[in-house]
């Protein structure tokens, strides 16, 4: 969404209240809504954050980004939202729940995830319309179901899903459990499985290029901890570690 893509003035002036010098001081607890593809990098980069701001708690609660979006403007707790899609994090600054404009930190790409070893020899989008083979996909409302849906537009292929999940890692979990032959998920999950399944590269003339972009609560219980965690994603460490779990440069 191009309102998005505007990402640095506002949001930089808000980041820029601190001094870069300085080292703000900040307490307190966060909480971080975020997509269900963050879980391990995020969980990783709390970590880092906590060795520099000991006296900050960062809580998360990690789902699809439609879902944490619609939580957001039902009142949700939310104090910085970190979605893996432009559209849902837009919805919550039209609805005045999100401030302007967000921040896009990382982008990702889509993978095919299949059983380990690839026993049904899947090797491009198209085979996922073959007969008899079980696909699971994300739910039409949410970033991996929409980008899927891209994606199968570009390969002019029409698959049948057999289920459509909640997020990206209920749809993995199928496969990871042996009730899927594939899913369409991000990269960083296929990475984040650590070899319990297997990915098929998507070339990128069918791929799509997913956008993360993070934003502050208007409602903030803790606002000066909560820029610093942005801020903090724009590091060069939280930038490797994003990386590590698969994730582009924004």
């Amino acid at each position: 969404m191009k309102r998005a893509a505007v990402v640095a003035t506002a949001l930089a002036l808000i980041l820029a209240a601190q001094p870069a010098a300085a080292k703000p001081k900040v307490s307190g607890e966060i909480t971080v809504f975020a997509a269900a593809s963050l879980t391990e990098s995020f969980t990783a980069i709390a970590r880092q954050f906590d060795k520099k701001y000991p006296d900050v708690t960062v809580r998360f609660d990690f789902d699809a980004s439609s879902n944490l979006a619609a939580q957001i403007q039902q009142g949700g707790p939310a104090d910085v939202f970190a979605s893996a899609d432009e559209t849902n994090l837009q919805k919550t600054i039209d609805s005045g729940d999100v401030i302007a404009p967000p921040l896009v930190f990382a982008k990702n790409r889509l993978e095919i995830a299949v059983e380990s070893d690839n026993p049904k020899k899947i090797k491009r989008l198209a085979d996922l319309a073959k007969p008899r083979l079980v696909v699971v996909l994300c739910a039409d409302a949410v970033p991996c179901g929409k980008y899927a849906a891209e994606a199968f537009t570009k390969a002019g292929v029409e698959v049948s899903a057999a289920s459509k999940e909640e997020n990206a890692k209920a749809a993995l979990s199928k496969v990871l459990l042996g009730e899927a032959d594939a899913a369409v998920v991000y990269v960083t999950d296929v990475k984040a499985a650590k070899g319990d399944v297997s990915g098929v590269r998507i070339p990128d003339r069918e791929n799509v290029l997913a956008t993360y972009p993070v934003g502050l609560a208007k409602r903030s219980q803790n606002s000066a901890a909560a820029k610093v965690w942005v801020r903090f994603l724009e590091s060069k460490e939280a930038q490797r570690t994003l990386q590590k779990f698969g994730f582009l440069l924004p």
